[in-house]
């Protein structure tokens, strides 16, 4: 009903779009009331109005790596730990993906010289990494985060087909509260997604705990021969998908990213798709000329190796 909605879909939208509403507006007088809270840094957050992915994570990446001296700030959605938590201190991983979440761990594992921290309460992550040397700050997700001040980059997916706010639909926001951010961009205009595959084996079982599995149809190879989906963060049972791969004759698993760091330790045959974003310069210019112009306003020397070779 939230991403693919069908006819059959519609009393129970109708019965749900007075919470819808309500829930909408209360965000909307939230966003207004709350007063924003300067950290002395530039933070830029990498968000979206719908439920699920739309490619934040691996987005998040694909900015953090371009530059040094440098932290990533998640919630860590779908971890057993409580509180705030370093997953990575320059580069060294200091937890499980247990503690830390899967997109964190992701992100840490993806980020060779980034600190990742997550934690409930941004705003004292954000205080960390400062007091360990960040210059340059990314929120995974942070578009809700309205008391903190920062540069508000906006992914819009490719397609949306119900334009509701939660529970009647994927919104966490009226969608035209997309015009209070810095930078919107949409999938297949300002970025897309490249797609490569790694160990495909002929016979293999797609096994996924994302929030919308039926996005990976368009990008998945031939020889896929079974499915199981799990609810988005989900951990897996070695034992449990054994039993699924012989029921079914399969050769391997084929497993995104995401889920690949819940498999460390495994001993079945992986198949990984693999995905990264390709994003327009001229995007990525504007987020460079934003960390410029916030030194240069604050008056402060542009810390010397916040940029890689590569920006």
């Amino acid at each position: 009903m939230l991403f693919h909605p069908k006819w059959y879909h519609t009393p129970l939208i109708i019965v749900l779009l007075p919470l819808s509403l309500l829930y909408g507006s209360w965000m909307f007088v939230r966003r207004v009331a709350i007063q924003k809270k300067e950290f002395g840094l530039p933070l830029v957050s990498v968000g979206n109005l719908i439920v699920g992915g739309s490619g934040k994570t691996p987005f998040t990446i694909a900015l953090a790596s371009r530059y040094e001296q440098v932290a990533v700030i998640s919630r860590g959605y779908g971890r057993q730990s409580k509180g705030l938590v370093e997953v990575s201190r320059n580069g060294k991983i200091l937890v499980s993906v247990e503690e830390s979440g899967d997109e964190a761990m992701l992100m840490a594992q993806a980020l060779p010289k980034a600190s990742v921290i997550v934690s409930e309460n941004r705003s004292q992550a954000i205080i960390l990494a400062k007091t360990q040397g960040a210059r340059v700050i990314f929120l995974d997700d942070g578009f809700n985060r309205v008391e903190i001040e920062k540069f508000e980059i906006l992914l819009e997916p490719a397609q949306i087909s119900n334009y509701l706010p939660f529970p009647a639909g994927p919104f966490r926001e009226f969608f035209w509260m997309k015009r209070v951010a810095n930078l919107v961009l949409k999938e297949e205009r300002e970025f897309e997604r490249e797609v490569s595959y790694e160990n495909l084996k002929e016979r293999m079982l797609l096994v996924t705990a994302i929030s919308d599995p039926l996005r990976l149809e368009h990008y998945l190879p031939s020889g896929v021969i079974a499915k199981i989906y799990l609810k988005d963060h989900a951990y897996f049972d070695e034992a449990v998908l054994a039993k699924e791969m012989s029921a079914c004759g399969a050769q391997s698993l084929l497993v995104t990213q995401k889920d690949l760091v819940k498999m460390k330790g495994f001993k079945l045959p992986i198949s990984q798709i693999k995905l990264k974003l390709k994003i327009k310069e001229e995007s990525l210019l504007k987020i460079e000329s934003y960390i410029n112009d916030y030194f240069n306003r604050k008056r402060v020397s542009f810390p010397k190796g916040v940029y890689t070779d590569e920006t």
